[in-house]
């Protein structure tokens, strides 16, 4: 059931009625975030958000792995160490701080997409510290474009077909993840097919059978309507591991030699650590450089801050756009209660994600997994974001719960969030074409932000040239004509470099 969500002002959409809705708030918490008005309740925002903690700590170990094997052109790396603790510190305050602010259980870290591009792409030009500047920089536009209204009027500008294709899209995208983390679906290294099943074409390892398991209990929980059925099913295939590994010692896949173990355990082995409490380092806090502009021109640098500007943006947009359709806090035009704070605290988390050195921050679809326990408020996220400070202590400890075991959550998730299908009418071809490439680009390149860009082109291009221009927002052709130069932002880039 979707509720009518309450907003800022009376001049927010989805302003509930003074006269009818649910029962009275017992308590000043319950009334600050709603929770008995969107159906929750304070058990199950606290699961929730327990929930979406375990489901996206990996993050405090893989932002980390990424992070620190990029080397600048200054031929240096960021320790491992201090981006781990900078990653729980960044995502511990943001989460919080949407928590407060909009009320909503979407719960914040550094957003896999740019932290790639950062270690793979920026800092072969800049050092870490110009690159965490650029971050800066991109997050402050976000900020300005959030305040002013531009990026409400952009989110209000989007058809709802498109927003409910991208919720869908986003269903089979952290799907694909978690088949991918769970060794299901593996790379074949052949042009054709790209990917298979397992090992040689079946579910070879352990992992990928304790990632069977957890799944199908979680997915049994799930149908029985157990309460914290996602948070049994975590811990369940958790606990599995553990015993699994103690007895057979499979260890890691990748070993630090450079070494390949098929049978191990993705990105954590789920053995309890030697050491439980460490205190944090963070050196990396205010490490930022502005001097990328001087380094490689402002034209060259202004490219990179537009390509992080529109990754960010609309990796955000699409993400919260899903989740509020999946807590049922969007109302009939897939808007959500305090839209435009919402926003502004996501651009804030780019600029916290760039001045503590642990990439842009943004709203993490994992976030669906609390959600999907009953999270509906930002309570949810006030447990989240309390976890992932008590993280920057407890760093060994996030390492336990296997990512093949995560991932079991993550498909769960996404099967929750492709219901949102029925909702559209494939009668149309000029809906169900660009509702199509929205749903499958997201997975197939491994980006949101390329399924929203292909769904906005072909919308654009297809309905206008259906004879139903006059009905396409001037808006939508403003960003779809900034996602044409976003995808061949690369001949851009040697333009501009020659």
């Amino acid at each position: 059931m979707t509720l009518r969500p309450d907003t800022e002002t009376t001049t927010e959409p989805g302003a509930a009625s003074a006269t009818s809705g649910p029962p009275a708030p017992r308590n000043p918490l319950d009334r600050f975030f709603e929770i008995t008005r969107r159906g929750s309740t304070i058990p199950a925002e606290i699961r929730g958000g327990v929930v979406t903690f375990v489901t996206m700590a990996y993050i405090v170990i893989l932002n980390p792995i990424i992070l620190s094997s990029g080397t600048d052109v200054a031929g240096e790396n960021l320790g491992f160490a201090q981006v781990a603790a900078v990653t729980a510190l960044t995502a511990g305050v943001m989460t919080i701080l949407f928590g407060v602010v909009a009320r909503l259980p979407f719960a914040f870290a550094a957003g896999l997409g740019i932290n790639s591009f950062l270690a793979v792409s920026v800092v072969g030009q800049v050092t870490w510290a110009e690159a965490m500047g650029l971050v800066l920089v991109n997050g402050l536009i976000i900020v300005l474009l959030a305040a002013t209204g531009l990026r409400r009027l952009i989110f209000e500008a989007v058809p709802m077909p498109l927003k409910l294709a991208i919720t869908v899209g986003i269903g089979l995208f952290i799907a694909f993840i978690g088949f991918v983390d769970a060794g299901l679906v593996t790379a074949t290294g052949a042009s054709s097919p790209p990917v298979g099943l397992g090992v040689d074409g079946s579910v070879g390892t352990i992992p990928t059978v304790v990632f069977v398991v957890t799944l199908l209990l979680t997915g049994v929980l799930v149908a029985r309507r157990v309460k914290g059925g996602i948070l049994i099913g975590l811990l369940s295939g958790t606990v599995l591991a553990i015993v699994l590994e103690a007895v057979l010692d499979l260890g890691p896949k990748f070993g630090a030699d450079g070494s390949v173990n098929p049978q191990g355990w993705g990105l954590s082995v789920p053995e309890l650590p030697a050491q439980w409490v460490g205190l944090p380092d963070l050196s990396l806090v205010g490490q930022v450089s502005f001097g990328s502009f001087e380094r490689i021109g402002v034209l060259a640098a202004l490219m990179l801050v537009f390509t992080l500007v529109f990754t960010n943006f609309f990796d955000a947009l699409g993400t919260m756009t899903g989740l509020s359709k999946e807590a049922g806090v969007a109302d009939a035009k897939g808007e959500f209660p305090r839209l435009r704070s919402a926003l502004v605290v996501e651009g804030v988390g780019a600029v916290a994600g760039g001045f503590t050195s642990s990439s842009s921050n943004t709203v993490f679809i994992e976030s669906g997994s609390g959600i999907g326990e009953g999270a509906r408020t930002g309570l949810a996220n006030l447990v989240t974001g309390a976890l992932f400070l008590l993280a920057m202590f407890l760093t060994p400890l996030t390492s336990v719960v296997p990512s093949e075991v995560a991932a079991a959550a993550l498909v769960i998730v996404g099967a929750l969030m492709m219901s949102q299908i029925r909702e559209i009418d494939f009668g149309d071809f000029s809906v169900l074409l660009p509702v199509f490439l929205t749903v499958t680009v997201m997975p197939l390149t491994y980006s949101i932000a390329n399924g929203i860009g292909a769904g906005f082109i072909s919308w654009v291009i297809v309905r206008s040239l259906s004879g139903k221009a006059k009905e396409i927002s001037p808006l939508l052709w403003v960003v779809a004509a900034g996602f044409v130069i976003y995808f061949a932002r690369g001949p851009v880039e040697a333009l501009l470099a020659g």
